[in-house]
């Protein structure tokens, strides 16, 4: 079929939200970039797949987000950024999902990450005209909706409460998988109205994010995501500078993704480059457009949103 998806109501409306981004950022004195969307590298986290193609006679990826391109920017000099456009995952398909999609990321120089989250809850409240924000620790999430500490709770603990808890077909191999289908399956939508951001993410699902200690002495990940009615929207660092430590995470993803038979990418050295020539203390995040359109539009499917999903384009 030749018609799009979405209509022109929802058209606009897209449009209108693009607008209200745009002018967000630029009350604010952040600056647009433009990142490649075809690269020699791709990403290394072993829970994305890249698009591949060819260029030039020679293997190239299609971006899954603009975040490597971003930080050489900033080790340049660039200052607070943000980029707003297309990214690319391959299986990305389903009612909240579309292999090429709209996202928006940026970053700000000398931020943590709570300082970010009180910009992505002002961002969200803005254009979801919202006003609840609840700031929200994952250990707390856990505690009051599950009765258990997911930092500190054993995985034989966790598997149970994944039988008890989640309509699952598999069980679960790790810690890690335990605690990401009760987020997904169990909490996200006991989150109710208004907008939550859960921070303080196990050390073990630090991605890019830094380390350090919380309020009880647990070490865990500078990171948060933001969550609007029962939906995740945005994910957020305090990003990791240290040059050496980039390398040894980027290694142990490559090392993950042989063991698990996974597609193995050339690893993108050149953030490591950047992190060395010195990328200034800043929190970064990035946030689903789609996605948002759908809870401001109050729309069930992201076909509904997009033009032309993957199936007419």
């Amino acid at each position: 079929m030749w018609q799009p998806t979405a209509g022109p109501e929802s058209l606009r409306k897209r449009g209108a939200l693009l607008a209200g981004i745009r002018r967000f950022f630029s009350d604010r004195s952040l600056l647009e970039v433009d990142v490649p969307l075809l690269s020699r590298r791709a990403t290394s986290d072993p829970h994305i797949a890249s698009i591949t193609a060819q260029c030039n006679g020679a293997p190239a990826f299609l971006a899954t987000s603009p975040e490597f391109g971003m930080k050489r920017l900033l080790a340049a000099g660039v200052g607070d950024c943000y980029y707003l456009g297309k990214a690319f995952r391959e299986g990305e398909s389903g009612g909240r999902h579309n292999p090429e999609f709209t996202m928006l990321e940026w970053y700000r120089c000398g931020w943590d990450d709570r300082r970010l989250m009180a910009e992505v809850g002002e961002l969200l409240c803005n254009l979801l005209h919202m006003t609840d924000v609840h700031p929200l620790s994952y250990r707390d999430l856990f505690a009051r909706e599950l009765g258990l500490d997911p930092h500190s709770a054993s995985t034989a603990e966790l598997r149970h409460c994944v039988q008890r808890e989640v309509d699952a077909d598999y069980e679960p191999a790790s810690r890690d998988e335990c605690l990401d289908l009760l987020l997904s399956h169990r909490l996200e939508p006991a989150m109710g109205e208004g907008i939550t951001l859960v921070y303080d993410f196990p050390a073990s699902q630090a991605a890019l994010a830094r380390l350090s200690e919380d309020d009880r002495g647990t070490l865990v990940a500078r990171r948060f995501e933001a969550y609007a009615g029962g939906m995740e929207l945005a994910n957020g660092y305090w990003e990791l500078t240290d040059a050496e430590e980039q390398q040894r995470r980027l290694r142990a993803d490559h090392k993950y993704r042989r063991a698990h038979q996974l597609p193995l990418y050339p690893f993108e050295e050149r953030l490591v480059q950047a992190l060395r020539a010195g990328m200034p203390e800043c929190a970064g995040v990035a946030l689903g457009v789609d996605r948002l359109l759908m809870l401001a539009g109050g729309y069930d499917s992201i076909e509904e949103v997009i033009a032309f999903p993957i199936e007419r384009a």
